[in-house]
C-alpha cells in the first residue's frame, strides 16, 4: 500500500471500551435536518485512531473496482473492503465498535465496510445507500481515520448542502430518513491531502436483497437479526 500517513504527535491512546471509545455515544450532538433525516456527530469519539489507521492500512485487503459511467467503465476513485458480522476477519476494534453503536441505536450492524482515500482525487460522488434509501428509516453509522475530508449531505434531488469536516478519530451517524431523503458524497480535492480511511456500520432489514434466509445474528445483535452486503456505493 503506498498511502503514507502522518499521525498525530498528541494521540491520547486509552482504549477502555469495546471500540476504544473516549467520548461517549450519549455526548452525540444531533442536526436535526429536513424530511425527518438527521445526523448525529461526536468529536474524537475513537481513542488513538492513529494506531487503527495504521492497523488497518497494514492488514485490510483494500482493492479497486471498475463500474461502467455513460459510454465507458471507469476506476472507482477509491479502494475498499467489506465484512459480514460475525466473521472472524473483522478487527476487533471494530467489532466492538459495531456491538456498542448497535446498543445505542436499538440496531443490530451486520456489515462493516472500510473506504481508503489515498488523497485528494479520491471521493465518493453523491448518492444514498441503495438499500436503505428504501427502507423508511435506517442507521448508517461513519467513523474517520487519517486526513480531514469534508462529509456533505444535500437533500435528494438537490439543494444547498451542508458539511461537516470529520477529523480523525470522529464518529457521524445519519439516521431517521436520511439515506431517502438526503444524499451525501465526499468531494475530492486539489489541495493537499494525505490518506483517510472511513468505516462504515450498516444493519440489513428483513427482505433487503440478499437477506439469507433465517439471518444471522451479529455479535450484541438482536436475535433474529439478518446479516448480508449490500450494493449501494459505499458511503463516507
Amino acid at each position: 500500500m503506498d498511502a503514507c500517513w502522518q499521525g498525530s504527535l498528541f494521540a491520547d491512546p486509552h482504549p477502555d471500551s469495546p471500540g476504544g471509545a473516549l467520548p461517549g455515544l450519549g455526548s452525540a450532538f444531533r442536526h436535526e435536518l429536513a424530511g425527518g433525516a438527521w445526523v448525529d456527530v461526536v468529536p474524537g469519539w475513537v481513542a488513538d485512531p492513529d494506531g487503527l489507521f495504521d492497523l488497518l492500512l497494514a492488514r485490510v485487503p483494500f482493492r479497486g473496482h471498475r463500474r461502467r459511467m455513460y459510454d465507458r467503465v471507469v476506476d472507482e476513485p477509491r479502494l475498499t473492503h467489506r465484512w459480514l458480522l460475525p466473521e472472524p476477519e473483522v478487527p476487533g476494534r471494530l467489532t466492538g465498535m459495531a456491538v456498542e453503536l448497535g446498543a445505542h441505536y436499538d440496531v443490530a450492524f451486520s456489515q462493516v465496510g472500510v473506504n481508503l482515500y489515498r488523497d485528494g482525487a479520491d471521493g465518493v460522488a453523491w448518492h444514498g445507500d441503495r438499500v436503505a434509501r428504501e427502507r423508511p428509516e435506517a442507521v448508517v453509522a461513519l467513523v474517520a481515520l487519517g486526513a480531514t475530508r469534508p462529509l456533505r449531505l444535500r437533500p435528494t434531488g438537490g439543494g444547498s448542502s451542508v458539511s461537516f469536516p470529520l477529523a480523525s478519530g470522529d464518529l457521524l451517524v445519519m439516521g431517521g430518513s436520511c439515506q431517502r431523503t438526503w444524499q451525501h458524497s465526499v468531494p475530492k480535492t486539489r489541495a493537499a491531502c494525505g490518506p483517510r480511511i472511513s468505516i462504515q456500520f450498516r444493519h440489513l432489514y428483513p427482505g433487503s436483497p440478499g437477506d439469507p434466509a433465517g439471518g444471522l445474528s451479529p455479535p450484541g445483535g438482536r436475535p433474529g437479526a439478518r446479516a448480508s452486503p449490500d450494493g449501494s456505493p459505499p458511503p463516507g
